[in-house]
């Protein structure tokens, strides 16, 4: 068996990686290791998140660097300031016996007074945000010129966030004859640049399949009308009383309100998004790596970095418009080796989007239908019993009030007390769930041309429309327009798919018509608008637009759900 004294590390490392309790080195640090502790190669790593990239890249890096050499040698660029706290604290536990290294982080929503005077002190590792980097860069308060080891994590991620330019312009500041270290779960075209720009022959990696997803997680789906997605998402929680998960959200303002929601009616839930300051950020990551979070309701952006062991789901509520960063959701959860599951919650129109995710990952995924009221009241009684035939008696706290607890039970029998115990929280659940509707849908049908479907509400037909977010449009903006313009009311309107200079949005066929007369003369901002029928396939141009095929990505615009009605039955607003 392979050891982390087999693969060359020195000693104090060694002792390092010990008092951590790490054992044996996963795929991608057995693997790489031994390559980068050549230290003359560039290199590109591909491997899920959670299988030990960190220690992969920065246990041969601190090897590299000099203790003597107070100055920047090596540089690790990251796409977020959770992943950059993450790394650095990962680093100073692996340097921990190596003597005085100085490792810095360097990232926006902080102090940059005080970052400027840890550099200005001195500093072998530089662990920073592309943003707050160029800031410091750009103040001349760090020099890179002797830097020999540049890293480049969650290069992928990096490249979606809009980074490119600010990792250009980073780059461009630093020696020619470095070292390069990619590091990535998925290999898009535009990391394959980066890779072509700025590395020379690098040894390549992959651990499992090419933008594939943890062969340890499960892949669910659960189909339900777009109004009932909140209700769905509790009984789904509820399924599983002992969930510790993460819920996605497509915006800021969607996982605000469904955290708020879900604390209404009594789970133990926040958000984190990039709204929220950065002492509020870390007072919920917080809470939520201490458990006293149940779920975590989270953007795309704002859970990168989270290193939080354990987590049992991740709940996609809003499927992601980058099918990508589906495999980056699902990697919060089967993390070291654990098994995790991945949940989506949609409506019929996104059954062609599970089957791209599913030809991405590699992986099926498996219908499920939400559980009726029997079925959570049932999985929610017998959690309760394993509770407490697992808790842990504190016999000495407990002592002096067991005379009255005997007393107060001396007249019931060991089956009355039993039945009584488990009926003071199936009682709540069983008339919360009594003549719970059944909130699973067929799965929407297409017809022989790809345009028309069946949905809850009837048939709807995808149009195209050559303005797009470049015309300052956001989804709302969009629905606005088409309301405003077409006189026709907003609950005729379906999915709406933003792109960049053009858009998808779906119409009930009784109004489709009247789109196509109202839009043949009208203008925004001097330019004509069209309209067009969407078909599978569609190459044509409009406004300079390239209409995708048919089936991306998008929601229906339906609000959050978060009218939820009763609250969930009490009981588990405790820590947990």
């Amino acid at each position: 068996m392979t050891t982390f004294e087999t693969l060359g590390l020195q000693e104090p490392i060694l002792k390092g990686i010990q008092d951590l309790g790490f054992i044996a080195p996963t795929p991608i640090q057995e693997k790489a290791i031994p390559v980068l502790l050549g230290g003359d190669r560039d290199f590109v790593g591909l491997a899920q998140t959670g299988t030990g990239k960190t220690a992969a890249f920065g246990l041969p890096l601190l090897q590299q660097i000099d203790i003597k050499q107070r100055h920047p040698q090596g540089l690790i660029l990251c796409p977020t300031r959770e992943l950059c706290l993450q790394i650095t604290n990962d680093l100073k536990n692996f340097s921990k016996h190596l003597g005085d290294v100085s490792i810095v982080a360097v990232y926006g929503g902080s102090s940059i007074v005080q970052q400027l005077r840890d550099l200005k002190r001195g500093v072998h590792i530089v662990v920073a945000t592309p943003g707050r980097l160029l800031d410091i860069i750009e103040r001349k308060a760090v020099n890179f010129t002797n830097v020999r080891y540049v890293v480049l994590d969650e290069a992928d991620e990096m490249l979606n966030m809009g980074f490119q330019e600010d990792i250009n312009n980073i780059l461009s500041n630093t020696p020619d004859e470095k070292t390069t270290w990619l590091f990535s779960a998925t290999m898009p075209q535009e990391v394959r640049r980066i890779a072509q720009k700025y590395m020379s022959d690098p040894f390549e990696l992959t651990v499992g399949n090419k933008n594939s997803g943890n062969v340890n997680i499960e892949h669910e789906y659960y189909v339900v009308r777009p109004r009932d997605k909140y209700a769905a998402l509790k009984r789904i929680v509820d399924f599983n009383p002992e969930i510790f998960g993460i819920i996605f959200t497509r915006t800021k303002i969607e996982s605000q309100e469904i955290a708020e929601s879900l604390i209404r009616d009594g789970y133990n839930a926040d958000a984190l998004h990039g709204d929220l300051t950065q002492q509020q950020r870390d007072k919920v990551m917080k809470r939520f790596r201490e458990k006293s979070l149940q779920v975590l309701v989270a953007t795309d952006v704002a859970a990168r970095g989270i290193d939080v062991d354990n987590v049992t789901h991740v709940i996609n509520y809003e499927l992601p418009d980058d099918v990508e960063n589906y495999t980056h959701r699902s990697g919060r959860t089967a993390r070291a080796g654990k098994s995790g599951v991945s949940i989506a919650i949609i409506s019929g129109r996104d059954i062609g989007k599970i089957r791209q995710i599913e030809r991405v990952i590699g992986k099926k995924f498996t219908k499920v239908e939400v559980p009726d009221g029997f079925a959570v009241c049932e999985k929610q009684l017998f959690g309760l019993v394993h509770k407490v035939h697992n808790v842990t008696v504190n016999e000495e706290q407990i002592e002096p009030y067991l005379e009255r607890i005997f007393e107060e039970f001396a007249s019931m029998s060991k089956e009355e007390i039993i039945k009584r115990f488990a009926s003071l929280e199936f009682n709540q659940f069983l008339e919360y769930y009594q003549d719970a509707p059944d909130l699973n849908v067929k799965e929407e049908r297409r017809s022989v041309d790809g345009v028309e479907r069946r949905s809850s509400g009837g048939k709807f037909t995808r149009l195209f429309i050559n303005l797009g977010s470049v015309d300052d449009f956001t989804r709302g903006d969009m629905l606005r327009y088409l309301c405003d313009t077409s006189g026709v009311r907003g609950n005729k309107i379906g999915r709406i798919d933003l792109k960049g200079v053009y858009s998808f949005f779906e119409v009930e066929n009784d109004v489709v018509e009247k789109f196509q007369q109202v839009f043949k003369k009208a203008e925004y901002n001097g330019r004509s608008v069209r309209i067009e029928m969407s078909q599978d396939g569609d190459k044509r141009r409009s406004g300079g637009g390239r209409p995708p095929r048919e089936g991306g990505s998008g929601r229906r615009w339906e609000g959050s759900g978060s009218g939820s009605g009763a609250g969930r039955p009490g009981g588990f607003k405790k820590k947990y």
